[in-house]
């Protein structure tokens, strides 16, 4: 018999009404059967992508060797052989989580893959590639991610419309949550209006969690105070618990309930970015601090190991004090002298840009891939009829 004793922290974690996303994808993850694995013992039930991640993949192993080379002898550009890596990867992930999803009624079992982040201040490309992108991997658990940015808030609304379901990435501040959660109602307003049937779109709003921290505890150092460096490493999980409680009051508007009651699943909050990047924190408190009931906590592999081994639930204040001390925390940083608009606009320019330079350095290592295969194919002794006998 099983030790009823053993700690699953992770157990824990999706009986309090989290769900658990790995953050990481890769052939590597596929093919040697550890994602089915993440989802029998870890609880992992569903995985989000960026073009991080993508570049990061194709550098582990030679799993894509093969279909590069078969992508080069064909002449296929560079940007349509990212395309065809990623939505392969995306549609086998999809695949794997197909019975997560249909035991859980849609709500999980999601793979996210995110359209081309040079496109994130042009609505209509971003458009046109996420229905690209819905088309090619052809399963009902996709999530395509589209950046919050104003010109992807008007895609956004665009694509929800048209019956995608949709992940928004790249969330830092308050206000541009209010905005999402608009651009999400008001496509599902017209996707109603259209005929779909609203039960089957689904969608998350991803949150950005530890940059914020990263960005603010910098600024608070720079002050230098000690009222300033009191307030370090506590920025992150306030500003989220706010983000939950805007989710909240959102969800009882006139509007939105009035979907709800034509069947509208709502759009659930998602904790992005809970790698902690501060060694002198706890390895798990972006999970362990906003362990709310239904939210979706989406952790890089070193987190969600850490959880397994070590992660607790906390013995949690109401809500409302939750609340109270998260406000009472953004009147202290305005205070000191942190200016946090700045630094939310900040952390969304830099997210592009780190999109974008992982964006290059794929490219880049798929083009100098296929430059390798077609150089190996035309450099090739012909084997005589002779030989291969």
């Amino acid at each position: 018999m099983p030790d009823s004793t053993v700690s699953d922290p992770l157990a824990d974690l999706t009986a309090a009404g989290v769900s658990i996303w790995l953050d990481d994808l890769s052939r590597e993850l596929l093919a040697g059967g550890q994602l089915q694995q993440l989802i029998a013992d870890r609880h992992v039930v569903g995985v989000t992508t960026n073009p991080t991640i993508f570049a990061s993949a194709l550098s582990r192993g030679d799993r894509y060797t093969d279909q590069l080379r078969s992508l080069a002898a064909d002449g296929v550009s560079v940007d349509d052989a990212v395309f065809a890596l990623t939505t392969d990867d995306v549609r086998a992930a999809c695949r794997v989580f197909a019975p997560v999803h249909e035991r859980t009624d849609g709500l999980d079992g999601r793979v996210s893959i995110e359209v081309d982040p040079r496109l994130a201040e042009d609505r209509d490309a971003t458009v046109e590639q996420a229905v690209k992108l819905w088309d090619a991997v052809q399963e009902e658990n996709l999530f395509v991610k589209i950046p919050a940015t104003r010109e992807g808030l008007r895609a956004i609304t665009e694509v929800v419309a048209l019956g995608i379901s949709v992940n928004v990435t790249l969330i830092f501040s308050l206000d541009r949550y209010r905005a999402v959660m608009d651009a999400h109602t008001a496509g599902l307003e017209r996707a109603r209006q259209a005929g779909h049937d609203l039960s089957g779109i689904h969608s998350v709003a991803s949150f950005f969690v530890s940059r914020v921290d990263t960005e603010v505890d910098r600024r608070l150092d720079a002050i230098g105070t000690p009222e300033a460096v009191a307030l370090k490493g506590k920025t992150a999980v306030a500003n989220a618990r706010l983000a939950y409680r805007a989710y909240e009051s959102a969800s009882t508007e006139p509007r939105r309930e009035r979907l709800a009651e034509a069947g509208a699943r709502p759009q659930r909050p998602l904790w992005a970015s809970t790698g902690v990047k501060d060694p002198a924190y706890p390895d798990t408190m972006y999970v362990s601090e906003l362990a709310i009931p239904g939210t979706v906590n989406t952790m890089p592999g070193d987190t969600l190991a850490a959880y397994a081994d070590h992660g607790r639930l906390p013995h949690d204040a109401p809500v409302a004090d939750h609340h109270a001390a998260a406000l009472a925390h953004f009147a202290a940083l305005q205070r000191v002298g942190v200016d946090f608009t700045d630094v939310t606009d900040t952390l969304e320019r830099e997210g592009l840009a780190k999109f974008d330079k992982s964006w290059a350095e794929l490219n880049a290592r798929v083009s100098q891939e296929m430059g390798a295969a077609d150089a190996e194919h035309e450099g090739a002794t012909p084997i005589s009829p002779d030989a291969a006998k």
